[in-house]
């Protein structure tokens, strides 16, 4: 092969020219058009027309009837619950599940892997099941709490097990979140601080925290969404007594077995709205956090 020639081949074709695909010029992929067509079309399918259809029959309702059914004391009484008992749930989560976290990524122990399983294992348990076990192991006859009633501690059938149900369900959403933010941090950043003079915490607070804010608030975020709707593992530790440990769930539940299904779809907007409003503010925080890090 002459050097011209050689020349010619690794300058590429000349402008202008056409050059052919491979495969016949088919893409594996269908294109834009088609793709956001099924997207939409999907989309419209699970979360538009079913929320929707929940509008449409809230709407069938007065002001009136409206506000009656989303303000009565007992409603109200779930809602300061349901948000109360997620939002301390998820803040709990966020601590300990960046701990659990943290163990997973920088540490080699034995049995690690038995550890990482057992982190997903409130995903695969059915909610119910994971309702009877913690009652069993916390009501007063149970394995834990025949030694906390006697103290005046009690879990079981208060607000307070509604607490540990949901950080139970909604630890695995901030672990696996934040592990792989975890894993792809640099640890020279970390050394370079140390060797710079830093403390441990100065460069967890000025090197790391920066790094993993925006997975701690999107785990924060998933969990808390996911212990607004529980209902499964939370009936059966709550023990249910209105005004006192009824979850909102529960409230909707118990007007669909009324028959009072206008009534349901209101109090379900009113969860549906408020829990919008919260995940847009944290929506907003992540933001302005990658902002505010350079991050993209």
């Amino acid at each position: 092969m002459s050097a011209t020639t050689s020349t010619a081949a690794l300058a590429g074709p000349a402008p202008g020219v056409a050059v052919p695909r491979r495969n016949g010029g088919k893409r594996v992929l269908p294109g834009f058009n088609i793709t956001l067509g099924y997207t939409l079309l999907y989309l419209s399918l699970i979360v538009l027309i079913p929320l929707t259809a929940l509008f449409a029959k809230t709407l069938t309702l007065s002001w009136p009837q409206f506000w009656d059914a989303v303000s009565s004391p007992r409603v109200l009484a779930s809602y300061r619950l349901t948000f109360g008992a997620s939002f301390l749930a998820a803040i709990v989560n966020t601590v300990f599940g960046l701990l659990v976290a943290w163990v997973l990524v920088r540490y080699e122990f034995f049995g690690k892997k038995i550890v990482d399983a057992l982190v997903d294992l409130p995903f695969a348990l059915p909610t119910a099941v994971a309702g009877i076990s913690l009652t069993a192991l916390l009501a007063g006859n149970g394995w834990v709490g025949q030694y906390l009633e006697p103290l005046g501690i009690k879990l079981a059938f208060t607000p307070n097990g509604v607490v540990i149900a949901l950080i139970f369900i909604g630890l695995p959403f901030v672990v696996r979140t934040v592990q792989p933010v975890l894993e792809d941090t640099e640890k020279e950043l970390e050394e370079a601080a140390m060797c710079l003079g830093a403390t441990r915490w100065q460069t967890f607070s000025k090197v790391i925290f920066p790094a993993i804010a925006p997975a701690l608030l999107t785990g924060f975020a998933m969990a808390f969404a996911r212990a607004i709707g529980e209902y499964g593992s939370v009936i059966f530790i709550a023990g249910n007594m209105p005004m006192v440990s009824e979850i909102t769930p529960l409230i909707i539940i118990g007007k669909l077995e009324q028959y009072d299904y206008a009534g349901a779809t209101a109090v379900a907007v009113v969860m549906l709205l408020i829990s919008f409003v919260m995940l847009l503010v944290i929506n907003g925080l992540q933001a302005w956090q990658r902002k505010r890090s350079g991050g993209v």
